[in-house]
């Protein structure tokens, strides 16, 4: 279950509006805890099923130690340049590892959704190409808080 966003309610985005968003946008900011409690971010591309938010991670990376040892996860989705076109989503809660690490290509059911969103936003094909440095985090968002600025000027 999701928890209700309390604050900013009068700007936050319709489920609709957030799944729209969610779905249109590419890029997201990662954010996890190091072992010495340290925050890390970075940035990756990332498919929307709906439901959940898929990343294919390098394997060899800070994120995915730091994913290993402790799944929580922040993930800020933002757009807009200008005050009032300000408008994103923070997802969090615990990510899953799905399929083989490092993904392969061998068929997994759980991961035909998100390869062929993610191949066709990013790639611009109908199947996702398989380096062997790569895997799926999927996140199940606990919590959302979205925003959109937009909203603002009808509040005045």
């Amino acid at each position: 279950m999701t928890a209700t966003q309390r604050r900013g309610r009068k700007i936050m985005m319709t489920p609709g509006e957030l799944d729209d968003f969610l779905t249109a946008q590419r890029t997201c900011r990662v954010a996890t805890v190091s072992a010495d409690g340290a925050p890390h971010v970075s940035t990756l591309w990332f498919a929307w099923d709906g439901t959940s938010l898929w990343l294919y991670s390098v394997v060899r990376s800070r994120r995915w130690a730091d994913l290993r040892r402790d799944p929580r996860v922040a993930i800020v989705v933002d757009t807009g340049e200008e005050y009032d076109e300000l408008r994103g989503a923070e997802l969090s809660g615990r990510v899953e590892f799905v399929g083989e690490i490092p993904r392969t290509g061998e068929l997994r059911a759980e991961l035909d959704v998100p390869e062929t969103l993610f191949a066709r936003k990013n790639f611009g094909l109908d199947e996702m190409p398989h380096d062997g440095r790569h895997a799926w985090l999927c996140l199940t968002p606990e919590k959302i808080v979205s925003w959109d600025f937009r909203k603002l000027s009808a509040l005045s």
